[in-house]
């Protein structure tokens, strides 16, 4: 006579599947990625049909970078440090016209920055927080205050004194708008080769 084959019992599996499930939805923890804080363009759909925006060639600052990292300023090939080329755009930002060949005022100036879809993602962020140094150097200086302190201030800006800090920086009008603003213009990346 054969052996009776015994049957496991699987009653609660499923319940034990359901409390894993939990378990783990409520222990597990979501990376949250802060990403770039770049403030992006309206869509050209809200943008009013009769805006025709003319820009001064001299007050365009041009950035490109080629899918070899090569970087052309202006132009011209660029080999320096990020440090120098802050401060190529500082000098730009803050020309007021003394320099018929750089922008007229800061707030006319644009700092334009183009890549091909073979840069690296290391040289992109390099330039972009070159860039983005140029004016934060700017904006501490008109401050009074470093560069770390600026940078600082934008994370409590209910608190009456760095408000004030912050404005002064930017050098904010009483109708709200500001001298120098971050006027960056990032243009979608070319294919590989200009094409």
């Amino acid at each position: 006579m054969p052996r009776p084959v015994p049957d496991i019992p699987n009653a609660s599996m499923a319940d034990i599947a359901f409390l894993l499930l939990v378990f783990f939805l409520v222990t597990t923890t979501v990376a949250n990625d802060k990403g770039l804080s770049i403030q992006l363009p309206p869509p050209p759909e809200a943008m009013p049909p009769d805006m025709d925006i003319k820009i001064q060639e001299r007050n365009l600052f041009k950035i490109q970078v080629n899918s070899f990292d090569n970087v052309l300023v202006e132009g011209n090939p660029f080999t320096g440090s990020p440090a120098e080329l802050t401060d190529m755009i500082k000098k730009f930002v803050l020309n007021y016209g003394a320099d018929p060949n750089s922008s007229d005022n800061p707030e006319k100036a644009i700092v334009s920055y183009k890549t091909d879809r073979g840069t690296s993602h290391k040289k992109f962020i390099e330039i972009l927080d070159a860039i983005q140094a140029a004016y934060y150097q700017i904006y501490a200086d008109n401050a009074g205050v470093t560069v770390k302190k600026w940078l600082d201030l934008s994370s409590d800006l209910n608190n009456p004194e760095n408000r004030r800090l912050y404005d002064l920086g930017r050098k904010k009008r009483p109708d709200g708008s500001v001298e120098i603003p971050m006027a960056l213009s990032i243009a979608e990346p070319t294919k590989i080769g200009g094409k």
